[in-house]
């Protein structure tokens, strides 16, 4: 799919550009960081909520919000997808089960969409349900003015966020956390 680079594990380039993000954060003070010790371990999400009409990502850990984020969707943000190329976000209960630092855009973590359920709908309509769904940072190469990544949905069906919050994501999430994208 467009976009989207395939994950090569082990690959140097890829530890490396990892370990940068991850010693900028630290030296930094990320957000995701308790204050009172910036050299701790972040706070762990259990769940991710995306609500696709107010545009915000948030982090829930026993309930309580740990940060809320700005997202960016896809080009059709209304309705759920329904078909590959129809540049809507998802809408239902997936998990994150992959993180790509090779990705096109700056670090990028799959949503397991489509899942068994959007796969037997769209097989009984003959569609392909498309896939590729990520959160994922700014392109790594821009094509267009900064403001527009930010204050419109652009993606072709994804979940776009600055890089700044893609690190907090990036850390504050584990493979197999439940996301939820809603209406």
């Amino acid at each position: 799919p467009a976009g989207v680079g395939e994950a090569q594990p082990g690959l140097l380039a890829g530890a490396c550009t990892i370990s940068a993000v991850l010693g900028v954060f630290f030296v930094l003070g990320g957000s995701a960081v308790r204050a009172e010790d910036p050299t701790s371990v972040p706070d762990y999400a259990d769940y991710v909520l995306v609500d696709k009409s107010d545009r915000k990502l948030y982090l829930f850990k026993a309930g309580r919000v740990l940060r809320e984020v700005d997202v960016s969707l896809g080009l059709v943000p209304t309705g759920p997808k329904q078909r590959e190329g129809d540049f809507r976000t998802p809408e239902g209960k997936y998990f994150l089960d992959a993180r790509n630092v090779d990705s096109d855009f700056f670090l990028s973590i799959h949503v397991s969409y489509p899942d068994e359920s959007d796969r037997v709908r769209a097989r009984a309509q003959g569609i392909d349900p498309g896939g590729q769904i990520m959160i994922h940072g700014l392109p790594n190469e821009l094509k267009h003015d900064l403001r527009r990544y930010l204050d419109t949905d652009w993606t072709d069906g994804c979940i776009a966020v600055s890089n700044s919050d893609m690190v907090d994501i990036w850390l504050m999430t584990r493979e197999s956390t439940p996301i939820e994208i809603r209406p």
